[in-house]
Order: C-alpha cells, then structure tokens, then sequence
C-alpha cells in the first residue's frame, strides 16, 4: 500500500470491493452507543490549532490540556451531569507517519502517547474521543486517512479510543458516500465500541452538494451539516435558522442512535453574554444535539458553569425519545418552538427572540395555543430559574417576556 491516488480502475476497483464488504457486513453502524445525543468537551473553538507549546505552554494542544481537562470534568460536576467525552479536535498529529504507516501524535506535545492519555482519560471515569480526515490531510495539514482507513481504525481502537471525529479536508465530497460508510465498516470490525462523529454533509455543503441523510445516519452515530459555530451570537443565530428552515427534513432522521450536530456550545467563552449562552443552550437541547463543550473548564465564569450543569435543560437535550423540536411559527423575530419529551404527552417550550434591538417580546398565551391542549393539564417549570410556575390547563393563560437575544424555556411536565 502507498501514500498515493489511485488510477481510475484502481479507484473503482477499490470501491467495488468496498461495497462487497459493506454489503457482506449487512449495511453496519449498529455500534448500540448515541442513544441520547452524546454529551463532553472538544478543544477546537477554544483552542484551535495553537501548537505553541514553548511559548504558549498552558493553552496548546498537548497531552497537559487534555488531562487538566479531564481532571476538571471529573471533579467539578461535568462527569456527574453526564459529561463524559474529552476530545482532541485537530493538530495533535506528528507531521508524518511511522515507519509502519501508522499514525502518531506529536512527540513533544504528546510525549507517552495516545494509549496513556486513553487510559488517564479511563482512570477519570471519563471517555477520550479524537479526531482525524477522510481526505489526504486535516484541515490543519496533518497526515489523513485517505487510503489508510482500516489501518487507522485499528490504530483508534488499540489505543483505546470511544470517539471519532472525522472531517472532509483535502477530498472530494462526492466520494463520502463511500468513504465514511466503509470508516464506519472498519470501526465497527474492531470490537471496540467507537461513536462515529461525521462531517459527511458538511463536507458535501462545502462543495455545494446535496445530502442524503437515509445513509448518513445508517452509518454515523452525529453528523455535522452546517458550517462552523463561532462565539457570537449572529453565528448561533445562522446555526438556528438553517435548522429550522429545514426543520422538516431534519425532524425525519433524529432519534437514538443517530443526531444532527449544529457544533460546540460557546457556554463559558468570551463572544456571548450570558442570555445569549442560555438561548444556544436551550436551542441545543431543543434540537436533541450533541452537547460538546468547547470553553475553558480551568477559568469559567460560575452562572456559566451552573447553566451547563442545569439539570432541566439537560433532560430536555437527554430525553429518551431523542426528538427534534418542531418550529411551529416565527413572528416580528420571535420563534416558537416546541419538543414532545417523555412521559409521553408531555412538552418542552422555548420562545427564541432573535431580536437586538428594543426592551424584549411580551408574550400573552392561553397554554393551548402554544401546545399545552390536553385537558389532563401539565406541571410547568420554568427552567433557568427551576421555579415552579403551577398547573396549566389549555385556557391558562402564560404571561411572560422574552428578552433580545435570549430565550424563555419551560418544560410541562403531562399530568396523570
């Protein structure tokens, strides 16, 4: 096997035994995990690609950061919520492979090597996730998988990896119908239980293609689909009308097993205030999305802390019937969202106010006309504050305001 692209025939010959392979192993992903969106930290909003280690040591991607992490997320709550995939996001790669084709981390930045930081990771309670490329490099430039896939798979697995996250840098999009499905394939063979992170549509978005989600989540446990979040508020915003202007499609493949990813939470960072933190955390929820923190657990402001730590908004995103909220209208920059929770009949509700400017939204609503319509009633709670705001009957009425750029959440909880 070489480092080098294949011929028209070999390619296709290359791809015929693939789909014999596939078809043999009966269409895989079934790997059990993602039955509720998966929840942790990755280090790449914060931290990118700084490999700076000499003069930058405490904010570099090494072996240091990743285990300050882990210590932080094992004793400061995040593990107890149910926080538990610590994950490398790109540069972490030595520049070339092994004299065995195999990958490598960095040597200074990860001195003893994945399989330790896997098992420091494992010592925690916790779960170590990484991150490689379809294509022939990374988006940073490291090595890629292109043509290595099996290898690397088992190079994941021996070193005990639970996660990967895999990009689309340097290929071409129209070859990830084939190439994440056979990455899926190889992981699966492993024996190692490995959640598949996907960047299959985005890479296809990229390249002004369009997605099939039937095979993308037949072979991914998340999938990216949109670009990439940014701490600003304009961004998070973006991120939410492009799911719900395909709120539809979206809602039809969503469930355990298998998430759409609208990318990390910017909870605890610098861009956003903190009602804009709370409006992308109750949209991630809504959205049944993974909750991948990307901040400084070292150094975080405490009401941030206590809203990713904030038991209702995490039951909304972990609820087993792993649904998509349903976007039910939007007006003067205020939408309405609702999401069915369990147990069955029950609701969780936000009001987003994508609204900059003024001294809010005042909401007047009889509890039906926002979803509430069983005659049984619910018990609602607001969920930032956890007060309990009482029983509802479809003719209450829920008088409230929603401030710009922010959210008002409640979860109504079916009365038996």
């Amino acid at each position: 096997m070489t480092n080098v692209r294949l011929s028209g025939f070999s390619m296709l010959l290359n791809w015929i035994l693939l789909f014999a392979a596939l078809f043999a192993c009966g269409l895989c992903l079934d790997n059990g995990l993602a039955r509720t969106p998966p929840m942790g930290w990755l280090s790449w909003i914060r931290f990118g690609c700084n490999i700076d280690c000499v003069s930058d040591p405490d904010f570099c991607i090494s072996e240091k950061l990743i285990m300050q992490m882990a210590d932080h997320m094992a004793k400061d709550g995040y593990k107890d919520a149910g926080y538990e995939y610590v994950c490398i996001d790109d540069c972490w790669l030595a520049t070339e492979r092994d004299k065995n084709r195999r990958l490598q981390p960095d040597p200074k930045r990860f001195p003893r090597g994945m399989k330790f930081l896997a098992d420091y990771v494992h010592s925690r309670g916790l779960k170590l996730g990484i991150y490689e490329d379809f294509g022939t490099k990374t988006c940073g430039g490291y090595p890629g998988s292109e043509f290595y896939l099996q290898l690397d798979a088992q190079t994941f697995a021996e070193w005990g990896i639970d996660l990967l996250k895999f990009d689309t840098c340097h290929s071409d999009a129209h070859d990830n119908k084939y190439g994440y499905p056979a990455m899926s394939m190889y992981l699966n063979q492993t024996g190692r239980p490995i959640l598949f992170s996907c960047e299959w549509p985005y890479g296809e978005l990229q390249q002004n293609l369009s997605s099939d989600y039937g095979p993308v989540r037949q072979y991914c446990n998340i999938w990216r689909n949109d670009w990439d979040v940014m701490d600003d508020f304009k961004n998070v915003m973006g991120i939410v009308g492009f799911y719900g202007k395909n709120n539809e499609l979206f809602m039809k493949y969503s469930g355990p097993g298998g998430f759409f990813d609208p990318d990390q939470l910017i909870v605890g960072g610098i861009g956003m205030s903190h009602y804009q933190q709370r409006a992308q955390m109750a949209m991630w929820a809504m959205f049944s999305a993974p909750l991948l923190m990307s901040n400084d657990l070292r150094d975080i402001p405490e009401e941030a802390k206590q809203l990713l730590l904030n038991k209702y908004i995490l039951s909304v995103d972990q609820d087993p019937l792993g649904a998509m909220a349903t976007k039910v209208w939007e007006f003067k920059g205020l939408q309405l969202w609702v999401k069915p929770i369990m147990p069955k009949g029950s609701l969780a509700i936000v009001f987003f106010n994508t609204n900059a400017f003024g001294s809010g939204s005042a909401i007047s609503s009889a509890a039906g006309d926002i979803g509430m319509t069983d005659s049984r009633g619910y018990q609602v709670t607001e969920v930032f504050t956890g007060k309990d705001l009482g029983t509802f009957k479809p003719d209450t009425k829920l008088k409230t305001r929603v401030f710009t750029t922010d959210a008002y959440m409640i979860v109504c909880k079916i009365l038996s």
